[in-house]
């Protein structure tokens, strides 16, 4: 899709907060709230918008472990990987999913209440799944950045 100039300002500012008023983004890059509306709906009808959600804090909900998960296959086929990330996305725990080049296929976000949690989900999801060979785990002790706007590309 090519996006021109008031499409990339107007992403720009949308993606740091969904609530910004159509009026407050229009002021700053010079059109009427109405056209800034018409704008975010075609950029949502063609899937640049994929979808609008809130940003929760991890510790005030009781999630206080965040475990990056590497996982090597034994069967890397099509059938075999496409398998096991339809098993792991169903999983809650699991918030980001990335099949990945080099040492290990997958690379797994998991946030748990606590190491208890994190072994129940290994044992549901990992250890007994004859087709992972093996997986390490990383636990984030510091939660620097998680996530955040997209540097909107010029063109």
């Amino acid at each position: 899709m090519n996006l021109d100039t008031l499409d990339r300002q107007i992403l720009a500012l949308y993606q740091h907060d969904t609530r910004v008023p159509s009026e407050q983004i229009g002021a700053r890059v010079g059109l009427s709230a109405a056209a800034v509306q018409r704008r975010l709906k075609r950029l949502r009808d063609t899937g640049v918008v994929v979808a609008e959600t809130a940003s929760l804090d991890c510790a005030k909900l009781g999630l206080g472990l965040t475990a990056i998960v590497h996982v090597d296959l034994v069967d890397e086929s099509a059938r075999a990987t496409q398998a096991f990330r339809d098993k792991v996305i169903q999983r809650a725990e699991v918030q980001q999913c990335y099949g990945v080049a080099g040492n290990v296929d997958y690379v797994l976000v998991v946030i748990v209440p606590d190491l208890a949690a994190y072994d129940a989900f290994c044992n549901a999801c990992l250890l007994h799944d004859a087709n992972v060979r093996s997986f390490t785990t990383q636990i984030v002790l510091d939660a620097a950045k998680r996530g955040g706007p997209l540097e909107i590309p010029k063109r």
